[in-house]
């Protein structure tokens, strides 16, 4: 079989199949050997990996990971693709395709039936409308995922792994960190898609954390603190904390509370590291 990264092989594939590309399910398809590479050693994918892939279209990056990887499965949306996917992955037995919606298949019972239970990586070109909720779908659904490896709009990647005090750094910030290690991976110009996208992208790589679970004593409060914190970003914390009704302390207690535990009342949120808005959350809880 020709590349797949081959603007012109691919057309010709495109037209045999009658495919045309949908703009609301943002499809754009990788055309660069070596961006695909840059995905594969950033997920460090070794012959003993499962990788469970979201959005395959027309299977570049599923050869390439069938290539390094010992069990690929790929979810595919549309339907439209899964006769182009059965020409361009013909032959390669290390791979098997799904049809669905990774936001509605049940994806621990996926990974039970076909991992065994076993830890897996997440690589994936995601759609840029939909990046957001798809991840957080796997940082929430406590998912034995090692890694998750994903090309996202550049100015998420910013948002993901922005440091405490800058501009990015936001209630996705922490949510992501919270869970996981973000590092860069490559960054990637919109000439390398078909069509190409009107935004640059970056491949960024989702460490997992081994102990997010010990940050804070109950998840989910802790991140209504967080939606409290950062919709207010420009309020100081003890401002906004007396005014979220998320305790009872009066502000004056409040205040005395922060001091004590070495955080300072007129601090912004976004100027807290993960851990000390882990900390003032224990404070408070």
């Amino acid at each position: 079989m020709q590349s797949l990264t081959s603007p012109r092989y691919l057309k010709e594939l495109l037209e045999r199949h009658n495919f045309r590309f949908s703009k609301s399910l943002g499809q754009n398809f990788l055309i660069d050997r070596n961006i695909l590479d840059k995905i594969i050693e950033g997920a460090r994918i070794t012959d003993s990996d499962f990788v469970l892939e979201v959005g395959p279209g027309v299977g570049t990056l599923t050869r390439a990971l069938a290539e390094k990887a010992g069990y690929v499965v790929a979810v595919e949306i549309d339907k439209r693709l899964l006769p182009v996917l059965e020409e361009t992955l013909e032959g390669v037995g290390n791979v098997k395709v799904i049809h669905g919606d990774i936001l509605k298949l049940d994806i621990g019972r996926l990974a039970a039936d076909e991992f065994s239970g076993a830890p897996f990586k997440v690589v994936a070109n995601l759609p840029y409308y939909i990046t957001t909720p798809i991840i957080m779908r796997f940082l929430e659904g406590d998912l034995p995922f090692t890694t998750i490896v994903v090309m996202v709009q550049k100015e998420v990647a910013e948002r993901m792994s922005a440091a405490p005090g800058t501009k990015d750094y936001g209630a996705l910030t922490v949510a992501v960190q919270f869970y996981t290690r973000p590092r860069i991976v490559a960054r990637v110009p919109a000439s390398v898609f078909m069509p190409p996208p009107k935004v640059d992208s970056v491949v960024i790589a989702l460490d997992r954390r081994d102990e997010p679970a010990a940050l804070v004593k109950d998840r989910a409060g802790f991140f209504r603190m967080i939606s409290a914190l950062f919709s207010q970003r420009r309020k100081t914390l003890l401002n906004t904390l007396a005014a979220s009704g998320l305790t009872d302390l009066s502000k004056e207690d409040l205040a005395q509370k922060l001091s004590l535990a070495g955080i300072d009342p007129g601090r912004r949120a976004e100027t807290l590291s993960l851990e000390k808005l882990a900390k003032l959350y224990n404070t408070i809880g």
